[in-house]
């Protein structure tokens, strides 16, 4: 990738590679059209990306059915490693994925401590496990937490961190080029370069699981000022009847739609103890009390897209998270509640809704590591 990471972050053979990585294969005249370069200058650019094995030329193909052949150009698969992990509060969970973002492996690692030296040594077991013997390009982390632009964790409440410098110091270990994210920003840049998001120029993506969480895309860009990593969406308040969080919010997203909400109303109803998969399980089955209790959550859920979708003005919004299985269960009460929310006159909000376990959440830092090794530093 030296090739790439070598030019300046606006450089026309950057923004050539994004552009075929995003939305290729992809002629030579729609690049022309897309990046407002000849046909000319395009071939120019484009000669050494090829020869590093970041684009190559597809199959012949005549556009519109008429004319000369041409051969479009796309990013090769199977090509180089990038490495993203996941931290939690117990584990580093990661995958391996190529230059597409297609994952080629995976591995875990507990945490047996939250001490830095700990976290550390669990990241490059996992690293290690992950590489197979291949050169690495980069590496992504995402993390639940307030991130700063050289990669220092200001804030991290699952790992009770703050100003962690975790980017230079995995960095310094690996001698491999380490991109840290906020874990939300971070799954946001894979569903628009690699997921649902891609190709659509607006969009918005929450999250429900341990925590509650945000990420928007506003003509074509991640929106992600340096409050993205405090969970700030999790305040908005989605039930006037619900319970109080911890900073005495009535009915906030995060009192009400996290995992730990949603099975603390069943636990403290009935005084037995349920995780979240048992609630929804008993919700599934009919049981009336845990039915109704996910059938709330589903129309607080609608009530926040419905918010999102509002003052955004966006149509698309991905749902993903750890948590997300809510949305099967109460699909109906989403929708109802977000019909209720929004003009009669709107255009529909289309609900994507994402695979739910940890391995989207690595391949979101996979994603970042990506994009950073294309065109430098995001911030």
């Amino acid at each position: 990738m030296n090739v790439v990471a070598s030019l300046s972050p606006d450089s026309p053979s950057r923004l050539l590679a994004r552009e075929v990585l995003i939305g290729g294969p992809l002629s030579r005249g729609e690049l022309s059209r897309r990046l407002g370069l000849s046909v000319a200058s395009l071939t120019r650019l484009s000669k050494p990306l090829i020869e590093a094995g970041i684009l190559q030329e597809g199959r012949e193909v005549i556009e519109g059915g008429v004319g000369r052949p041409t051969r479009p150009l796309e990013v090769p698969g199977g090509t180089h490693r990038f490495i993203g992990i996941k931290l939690t509060g117990t584990a580093a969970s990661g995958v391996a994925t190529d230059l597409r973002c297609q994952t080629v492996a995976t591995a875990e690692k507990p945490l047996v401590s939250h001490a830095v030296s700990d976290v550390l040594e669990a990241i490059i077991s996992v690293v290690g496990r992950l590489n197979d013997g291949q050169a690495v390009d980069g590496i992504g982390i995402s993390i639940g937490g307030k991130v700063s632009d050289d990669g220092t964790v200001l804030r991290a409440p699952f790992l009770q961190w703050r100003d962690v410098p975790l980017g230079s110091l995995l960095q310094e270990r690996t001698g491999i080029p380490v991109t840290v994210e906020n874990d939300v920003v971070a799954l946001t840049v894979g569903e628009q370069w690699f997921g649902a998001g891609r190709g659509v120029s607006n969009f918005a993506v929450l999250t429900v699981g341990a925590g509650v969480g945000y990420g928007l895309v506003i003509n074509d860009r991640v929106i992600a000022p340096v409050d993205a990593g405090l969970g700030l969406v999790g305040h908005y308040p989605v039930d006037s009847a619900g319970p109080l969080c911890r900073e005495g919010h009535r009915g906030c997203a995060g009192a009400v739609l996290t995992m730990a909400a949603i099975s603390g109303q069943v636990r403290m109803a009935t005084e037995e103890e349920c995780t979240y998969e048992e609630v929804l399980q008993r919700a599934r089955s009919g049981e009336r009390l845990a039915s109704l209790v996910v059938k709330n959550a589903g129309a607080a859920l609608g009530v926040l897209i419905a918010a999102v979708a509002n003052l955004t003005m966006v149509n698309l919004v991905i749902l993903s998270g750890e948590g997300a299985a809510l949305a099967d269960i109460a699909a109906e009460e989403i929708r109802a509640s977000v019909h209720e929310h929004r003009d009669p006159e709107a255009a529909p909000v289309h609900l994507t809704r994402e695979p739910t376990d940890f391995g989207q959440w690595a391949r979101g830092a996979a994603a970042v590591a990506i994009q950073s090794s294309i065109l430098g530093p995001r911030r």
